[in-house]
């Protein structure tokens, strides 16, 4: 069965006593990470469940972000393909780029470990989504 991203949400709400173990356990694994380690970044931005959806969006996006994850849901016929999320993320590998209106994009695979709630940042089960890096372009 595939989870979509509002009950991989849902399922992920952690109590109070866990997120401050967290909270102790990710700084003293960091210091004991091997030099070029993955790091933890965070971050908001969309993500999706394939790339193939990730790169739907990249080429639909322009001033309204949302409308743009509404149409690819749409015809994802899965009401949370994607969405915009405030994450705990390991970068992954790149997975394309894509040109729109609005730039061009990286597609990156992200193994997501944490959602942002109202109120804090909360472990989550780890999970890989994709997500867009907007490339910086310079005139030459």
């Amino acid at each position: 069965m595939i989870m979509t991203i509002a009950h991989r949400l849902a399922a992920h709400r952690l109590s109070a006593l866990r997120l401050a173990a967290l909270g102790l356990a990710v700084p003293l694994l960091l210091l004991a990470a091997p030099v070029g380690a993955h790091e933890i970044e965070t971050g908001s931005g969309p993500i999706c469940d394939t790339r193939e959806q990730a790169q739907r969006l990249a080429l639909l996006l322009d001033d309204d972000a949302q409308a743009a994850i509404r149409t690819v849901n749409a015809e994802a016929h899965n009401a949370t393909a994607c969405a915009l999320a405030t994450m705990a993320f390991v970068r992954g590998a790149k997975a394309g780029t894509a040109r729109s209106k609005a730039g061009v994009y990286e597609i990156v695979e992200v193994l997501v470990v944490g959602f942002a709630t109202r109120r804090r940042l909360e472990q989550a089960s780890p999970a890989v989504y994709f997500t867009l890096f907007k490339v910086e372009e310079r005139p030459a």
